[in-house]
């Protein structure tokens, strides 16, 4: 499989949200070959990733692009490395007219490029991203010290989230 293959098309990040990144940043969807450029050691920012070798992750990765439609990972990559992903799974539904709705997962941005606004272009662009597939929703799940960055990215509280767990306790880094 191309090592430069694109996980969805990248027609589906707006144009706005391409051209509004700082100078030298670019935003894409994941690639087969980002292992290679940090693309785990950016999500070790947000939490525990475990022992996964490239093997592993071409292997995911196919399983994603095998499961068209659903997996949406978007990339920011400054100098050959990757410093931002987020990601957006479309679940499709029986209701609202067998609408889908996009569930916002993973965001992370490493620490020596966090407060440049790029985790509001990595929601821009999910959103985008959503809008163009159809959603008629976006909802995500944070803890309360992220409630304030997603209302700042236009998000606000619609309920409680609930979860039920079937692995050993864990702390919490290393409890997804």
């Amino acid at each position: 499989m191309n090592e430069t293959q694109a996980l969805f098309p990248p027609s589906l990040i707006s144009l706005e949200v391409y051209r509004s990144l700082p100078d030298g940043f670019t935003i894409r969807p994941l690639e087969r070959g980002d292992y290679s450029k940090g693309f785990l050691d950016c999500l070790r920012v947000l939490t525990w990733i475990g022992d996964v070798s490239e093997a592993d992750f071409n292997e995911r990765y196919d399983e994603m692009v095998e499961a068209k439609g659903t997996y949406h990972f978007v990339v920011i990559e400054y100098d050959g490395r990757i410093v931002g992903t987020g990601a957006l799974v479309v679940e499709k539904k029986f209701i609202h007219g067998r609408g889908k709705c996009g569930h916002v997962e993973e965001i992370s941005i490493a620490k020596e490029h966090q407060g440049r606004g790029l985790g509001l272009k990595m929601i821009q662009a999910l959103d985008s991203v959503a809008i163009n597939l159809g959603c008629y929703k976006n909802i995500l799940n944070c803890g309360p010290r992220n409630e304030l960055f997603y209302v700042k990215c236009g998000y606000h509280k619609s309920g409680m989230e609930m979860s039920r767990y079937f692995e050993t306790e864990l702390d919490a880094y290393h409890r997804g």
